[in-house]
């Protein structure tokens, strides 16, 4: 027999399946021998013996049918104030053209021959590059690949026009939804917010109808994609059989950062083109061919506090060049965030066993020292998917390691962020997008996104999936997943 440490883990092991099966599984534990025991009672006893035994209860009729009657009237209340389903029919993805593609010695050769930096900033953005865990193949508009960039509202409106509507255009063809048809239009673009807005330049590119019910969401950073998703969700609530088409993207043109600000040359690394078109619906009918359901959306802010609110910040530097200033303290910011947004998810989401334990470790810091190490919940309980937003390789570093997640559960944030960069609001649906196409996404199967942005916001999104979904012949992995995953190295030596 095995002895030791790992005898020791193994028995442990066993131990804690043994209890999350118990608790999890009370009522079922419970009622089943009781049932078991009733029907084996009733079984025992003949018709006749049954009869009397009813005759001995002497129940009136009228109360019978008037307790009927209420649970029949209780049953109708609460399947009218029930939420309404929520599904996510099917989404599609810009794939940046060949054309933008910027490798790293591109990069820093147009960053050496712009002439703006000097050369302390130049070998701080290569270093960063080196660190980031980008690969080679993400894209920058054509806008920044001249020397210097051109940055104009023509480009930027250019930029838009082509990431919007070639994922628009993917998600008509593959839904067979007509622009007339949806009933709701969110746009979420969070440093380009021109007028006519970017969802009256969708309105007026695909002639949709008058009575639309559009919002155009801007200045709320990379979590702009899952309050885009809460918004649709509570209109499809109130307004019946609709259709709501959410676009999420971040237009990069008019965003490069021209000065010498090591704070604010961090986007100009990490930033690359994306975008995503998703469809939600609330029709029944929509049922058997969506998706996803919506389960759950946690918003949590942190604006209160000034840190957070400045941590993720666009000003100007000394010399009038406006940038994004991303705080040294942003890590430790995020980490708040998560804690106060996992503390409300958790008790929607995770199993009663990892409940309990929370409850007993929360109960045993209050009453007998707070120096015990509080207990972090299993959420891989709780979901079979995570999507971490892509936002650079140290938030998804930090979150594996806060939410004691494996190097598989972090495969498709990591391989986003390698293939696509930051797409900002959109890489959630390329992290999506690589599971399915993976084949690794099953009917039942449950799906955690978490997004953060300024302000400071940490967003979740609970998806279960419909149906087992067949992986994909299109989109913008079709031609490269079947090199993935890759192995990043901590340092790429430029």
């Amino acid at each position: 027999m095995p002895t030791g440490p790992f005898s020791g883990s193994v028995k442990l092991k066993y131990v804690k399946l043994g209890y999350q099966y118990l608790v999890n599984h009370f009522m079922a534990v419970v009622l089943v021998p009781l049932i078991a025991a009733a029907t084996v009672e009733i079984a025992r006893r003949g018709p006749e013996e049954l009869l009397s035994l009813w005759r001995e209860l002497d129940v009136d009729l009228i109360h019978v049918l008037f307790s009927v009657f209420a649970l029949v009237l209780v049953a109708t209340v609460y399947a009218m104030s029930r939420p309404r389903p929520i599904y996510l029919v099917d989404y599609t993805l810009f794939k940046p053209p060949f054309t933008c593609r910027v490798p790293f010695s591109t990069f820093m050769e147009h960053t050496r021959l712009i002439g703006n930096l000097d050369a302390k900033s130049v070998e701080f953005q290569m270093r960063i590059l080196e660190r980031s865990g980008l690969g080679e193949e993400t894209c920058l508009p054509p806008a920044n690949h001249f020397i210097p960039p051109n940055p104009t509202m023509e480009a930027a409106r250019a930029e838009a026009e082509m990431v919007i509507f070639s994922a628009l255009d993917s998600l008509f063809q593959r839904t067979g939804l007509k622009p007339k048809d949806i009933d709701i239009l969110i746009v979420n673009c969070s440093l380009f917010s021109p007028t006519p807005s970017l969802s009256a330049m969708v309105i007026n590119k695909y002639k949709m109808r008058s009575n639309i019910k559009s919002f155009n969401l801007s200045g709320m950073g990379c979590s702009a994609g899952l309050i885009s998703i809460d918004l649709a969700r509570d209109l499809l609530q109130v307004h019946r059989n609709s259709n709501a088409v959410v676009v999420s993207t971040e237009i990069i043109t008019p965003n490069w950062y021209a000065g010498n600000q090591r704070s604010m040359l961090l986007p100009n690394c990490l930033f690359r083109m994306g975008g995503a078109a998703i469809l939600l619906s609330n029709h029944r009918r929509d049922r058997s061919r969506a998706k996803y359901r919506l389960v759950h959306v946690v918003r949590t802010h942190k604006g209160a506090d000034d840190k957070a609110y400045r941590c993720v910040y666009e000003e100007e530097d000394s010399q009038g060049n406006v940038g994004i200033s991303l705080s040294k303290d942003l890590m430790a910011i995020a980490g708040e965030a998560l804690k106060s947004n996992i503390t409300t998810l958790g008790p929607l989401v995770l199993p009663a066993s990892e409940q309990l334990l929370f409850l007993f470790s929360l109960i045993a810091r209050r009453i007998l020292n707070r120096n015990i190490r509080p207990y972090i919940p299993d959420f891989k309980q709780a979901f079979e998917h995570f999507c971490i937003h892509a936002g650079g390789r140290a938030v998804i570093d930090e979150l594996q390691k806060s939410l004691d997640l494996s190097a598989e559960h972090v495969e498709a944030s990591r391989m986003t962020l390698h293939r696509f960069g930051n797409t900002s609001s959109s890489s959630l649906w390329y992290e999506l997008n690589y599971i399915e196409a993976k084949g690794r996404m099953r009917r039942g199967d449950r799906v955690w996104q978490i997004a953060f942005g300024s302000g400071f916001k940490c967003n979740s999104a609970v998806w279960r999936c419909n149906r087992t979904i067949k992986a994909p012949i299109d989109g913008p992995w079709s031609d490269c997943i079947y090199r993935y995953p890759v192995h990043i190295p901590d340092v790429v030596k430029l």
